[in-house]
C-alpha cells in the first residue's frame, strides 16, 4: 500500500484529547486546530456507543479534526499482531474516520501477556521483515496508510546491524507507511547515547513525516552522576526540544504537531499555552517556506529572461 505522506492541509497544532478537558472543550470551543486520542480509550467492553467516553469523544469529532493514536498494537512483537486488539483498532478508526492513524515501533506483549511499556527493538534485517509485514497487515485491516513512530532508547543492541533512521527508511520504503516523529523522543535519545540530535534529523527520511509529537521528559541521576532521561510525557516541553522543532520545521515545512501530556494532566489553559507556542513555530515556518518559494521564483524567473536576451 503506496502511503500519502503529504502534510494534512489545515492541521497544525494540536493536543492530545484527556477526560479531564472534555468539558473546556466543548464549552469553551478552543482554537486549536485538531486532537489526538489513544485508540486503546476507545476499545474497552464498558465503552461501547452508549459509554461515556464515545459520547464525549463523538461531540468533539463533530467540531474538530481527529487523529488516532495506537499504544498497544506490540507491532514489532515476535509472536505476531493480536486478532483481536487489531479488530478493536479497525472499528475505531472506521467510526471516527480520523485524519492520521499512527503507531509506535516497539512491541509490549509476549506469549499472551501484555507488558505495560514500549519496548525497544534491535535493528536487524530480520526485525525489519517482521515490522514490514505487520505494518502491511495493519494497513490492510485498516483500508489506509499509517504512520510509525519513532522511539525513545535506553540502551542499545549488541546485534544491531543498521541505524535507527536507516530502518525507519526502509521500513517506509518497503511498506508505504509514514513516519511520525517525535522530536521529544530524538532528543532523549541522543542523550542517553551520547549523539548529536541534529545529526539524527539530518540522516531522518524527512520526506515520509506525516505527524510531530512534542512533549516533556524528566531526568534520573544514574550512579556515577550521569543524567538519563526518560521520555514521561508529564511536564511542559523542554526548551531544547523547541529549538529542535524549531530546526526542523524550518527545514522540511509545517507539519500536523501535537502536544502530548498523558500523566500529571495540567490544566487546560496551560496545555493551550504549548499549543499555541507550537502553533507560532509552524506559522513562523510556513511564512518562511512561502517566501522562500517566492525568491525561488523570481530568481528563476529572471534566469529565463537572461538567457533570453543573451544577458
Amino acid at each position: 500500500m503506496t502511503a500519502d505522506r503529504r502534510p494534512q492541509r489545515g492541521l497544525g497544532a494540536g493536543a492530545g484529547l484527556k477526560p479531564e478537558h472534555y468539558r473546556d472543550i466543548l464549552e469553551g470551543r478552543p482554537g486549536v486546530d485538531w486532537f489526538e486520542v489513544h485508540a486503546e480509550n476507545y476499545m474497552g467492553a464498558g465503552n461501547g456507543a452508549g459509554g461515556p467516553p464515545h459520547v464525549f469523544l463523538e461531540r468533539i469529532r463533530a467540531r474538530y479534526p481527529l487523529a488516532v493514536h495506537g499504544v498497544g498494537l506490540s507491532i514489532g512483537s515476535a509472536d505476531g499482531l493480536a486478532p483481536g486488539h487489531l479488530a478493536r483498532l479497525a472499528a475505531v478508526v472506521a467510526r471516527y474516520q480520523p485524519l492520521l492513524v499512527s503507531e509506535h515501533l516497539a512491541w509490549s506483549t509476549h506469549a499472551g501477556v501484555f507488558l505495560n511499556d514500549l519496548l525497544p527493538l534491535p535493528y536487524t534485517d530480520a526485525t525489519l521483515a517482521l515490522v514490514v509485514r505487520h505494518v502491511d497487515q495493519v494497513q490492510t485491516a485498516l483500508g489506509r496508510s499509517i504512520l510509525i513512530e519513532n522511539p525513545s532508547t535506553y540502551f542499545r543492541f549488541e546485534t544491531e546491524q543498521m541505524t535507527e533512521t536507516a530502518f525507519l527508511r526502509e521500513l517506509a520504503r518497503r511498506s508505504g507507511c509514514g513516519l511520525l516523529l517525535d522530536v521529544n523522543n530524538v532528543f532523549v535519545s541522543a542523550v542517553n547515547h551520547g549523539f548529536d540530535p541534529l545529526d539524527y534529523l539530518a540522516d531522518f527520511p524527512l520526506e515520509s513525516v506525516g505527524e510531530i509529537h512534542l512533549a516533556g521528559h524528566a531526568a534520573i541521576e544514574m550512579a556515577g552522576g550521569e543524567a538519563l532521561l526518560i521520555d514521561t510525557h508529564d511536564r511542559p516541553v523542554a526548551d531544547p526540544v523547541w529549538e529542535l522543532f524549531q530546526a526542523l520545521v524550518a527545514r522540511i515545512g509545517p507539519r500536523p504537531t501535537l502536544i502530548e501530556w498523558d500523566a500529571e494532566i495540567p490544566t487546560w489553559p496551560q496545555l493551550a499555552d504549548e499549543v499555541e507556542r507550537a502553533a507560532r513555530l509552524l506559522q513562523e515556518a510556513r511564512e518562511w517556506t512561502y517566501r522562500s518559494s517566492v525568491l525561488s521564483h523570481a530568481v528563476g524567473e529572471e534566469g529565463t529572461r537572461c538567457a533570453a536576451t543573451g544577458r
